[in-house]
């Protein structure tokens, strides 16, 4: 029996060194999102970023044709993301593996990724420790530390004093909460009490009330995008939290266009930090949306659909500088420091670290011609994970 896992196991490595379809002037993209299940819809907006970029610079870059192929790895399911990307790249003969919404999957993905030599181009998942998992890993969304510590200084330099945090009890909750925090209390604020949320349907009515009877000045909120924002909105009306008196701050899963319908008037005043919104006042970001409007039946574009396309911005500013030459040491070495404009203002990826490097956005809940949308304030720009940039300092 162990004699036929190592041969399956030679087998399958063998398999992943295996060529790729460069010779025959194609370079292949396997792209793994969860196209059915709870995250479906998000999937649908990574990919249509991905689809608009081609259709707005064609599907030839450096003389390849760029062919896109996607697997459905249908939510958490990281066993099943590894399988995925292992026949990407054994039988499709994929070049470069994309998508990856999620952070257990996106893991499982890097692991492949290091062991076959192909880059990876992380569109979305944004716990910091993805793209240490492979050598070949880049990320064109961001990172939670990123979008939460920038969030907690701000809110330390403008005023506020006392803040309780409310956040999911997974991963990505952890690392949005220890952002704020860091950043909260380098800018001399104090955290009065915390909370960790149940990931499923959680009841968030005690969750509220709890902070309520701490009286915060602030309460600082993480939860996933989806049906939660919402529900934690109704939760905090029906508690008489009013963000008018109570800053209520979060990410920008908490006020995106879903949730603000649902949320009503009682979402005024919320403020968040994200590194892109529909709204935001630039040419670029300006024909990205109407593009993307005319493209996809009339509905905005959002973060998943601006990594998807910054996603495919990178590969293509990539094959540019290799002249074609998908070779993951040439690439990822290619796309270390690439500079470009996106429709959320200047990108970077960082030479040290392969992540991202962008603006961070300040933005407050507003009603601008009898709708509610966010309106940026304040703005930080050049931020870096601050995860990385510690590790750099030890």
């Amino acid at each position: 029996m162990k004699r036929v896992l190592l041969a399956g196991a030679t087998l399958l490595a063998a398999g992943l060194m295996a060529g790729s379809a460069q010779a025959q002037g194609t370079i292949k993209i396997g792209v793994v999102l969860p196209y059915s299940g709870q995250f479906a819809d998000a999937a649908k907006q990574v990919d249509e970023g991905i689809k608009l970029y081609m259709k707005k610079h064609g599907d030839t870059v450096a003389g390849k044709k760029i062919e896109i192929i996607r697997k459905d790895s249908g939510g958490i399911a990281p066993p099943v993301a590894k399988r995925l990307a292992e026949e990407l790249i054994v039988r499709d003969k994929v070049d470069i593996l994309a998508g990856w919404l999620l952070t257990p999957n996106s893991i499982a993905g890097c692991g492949v990724s290091a062991e076959a030599k192909k880059v990876m181009v992380i569109m979305n998942a944004a716990t910091s420790i993805i793209v240490d998992k492979s050598p070949y890993c880049t990320r064109t969304s961001f990172t939670l530390p990123m979008v939460t510590t920038t969030l907690g200084s701000w809110a330390a330099k403008n005023g506020i004093k006392k803040a309780y945090t409310m956040v999911s009890d997974f991963a990505p909750g952890h690392d949005a909460e220890q952002g704020f925090i860091n950043g909260f209390k380098a800018g001399g604020g104090e955290i009065v009490g915390s909370v960790r949320m149940a990931v499923a349907n959680p009841d968030f009515s005690a969750y509220v009330q709890r902070a309520k009877d701490i009286n915060p000045e602030a309460i600082f909120v993480f939860i996933p995008g989806g049906a939660q924002p919402a529900a934690l909105g109704k939760a905090f009306a029906e508690r008489g939290i009013d963000p008018k008196k109570v800053k209520i701050l979060g990410t920008g899963e908490v006020t995106d266009d879903s949730a603000l319908k649902n949320m009503g008037d009682s979402a005024l005043g919320i403020i968040t930090a994200w590194p892109y919104d529909h709204n935001l006042k630039n040419k670029m970001n300006q024909d990205f949306v109407a593009a993307y409007k005319k493209e996809f039946g009339g509905d905005n574009p959002n973060f998943f659909s601006a990594g998807g396309y910054d996603g495919m911005t990178l590969i293509y500013e990539g094959l540019k500088k290799t002249k074609g030459d998908a070779d993951a040491d040439k690439l990822i070495a290619a796309m270390k420091g690439t500079k470009w404009t996106s429709p959320r203002g200047p990108m970077m990826i960082d030479p040290e670290t392969r992540d991202v490097v962008e603006t961070i956005y300040i933005r407050r809940v507003e009603k601008v011609g009898g709708k509610l949308v966010n309106v940026d304030f304040n703005k930080v720009e050049n931020v870096k994970d601050p995860i990385h940039e510690a590790m750099k300092k030890k």
